[in-house]
């Protein structure tokens, strides 16, 4: 045997005997560094739980505040306009606005009067009863402490 050959064969084992040791290093290694930072099969298991939980955990709850917002339900609508206003005397106004809503339903509305300096000198609780058509124009007086210089319609709402 000459020397080229016995230098290749020693090359070969080492290969191979390294292979196989770095084959088990990397094993352990991996063992090692699992059992040093708790990243096991185990573990993983136990982070895909709390994962699932979780997820699970936000869905109830999106879904009850869909149910609770009644998302999933048609909602009865209204929607109002002003149309006017006009000054009666200097402790009256009239206002004049427009509600649209589905018929047979009760709203309330807040009507308004302000002074100059946007104070509101005037205020009027009206209970709209329900009725057969959607759309009804309303003209509401208003008494005032003062003399106003508008007249509006500030909020309605279901009741």
């Amino acid at each position: 045997m000459s020397r080229e050959d016995t230098q290749d064969s020693a090359t070969a084992y080492r290969e191979t005997s390294l292979g196989a040791e770095a084959a088990e290093t990397s094993d352990s290694v991996d063992d090692l560094l699992a059992d040093r930072y708790g990243n096991t099969s185990q573990d993983r298991r136990g982070q895909r739980r709390w994962a699932i939980a979780g997820g699970s955990g936000v869905a109830v709850v999106l879904l009850a505040w869909l149910g609770w917002a009644g998302l999933g339900q048609p909602g009865t609508q209204f929607e109002t306009r002003d149309l006017g206003y006009q000054l009666i005397s200097d402790q009256e106004v009239s206002v004049r606005f427009e509600v649209s809503t589905t018929p047979g339903n009760t709203l309330s509305c807040a009507v308004q009067a302000l002074n100059a300096q946007y104070g509101i000198v005037g205020w009027k609780i009206v209970d709209i009863p329900a009725a057969e058509v959607r759309t009804r124009v309303f003209n509401q007086p208003l008494r005032t402490s003062e003399p106003a210089v508008t007249g509006l319609l500030y909020e309605c709402w279901l009741t």
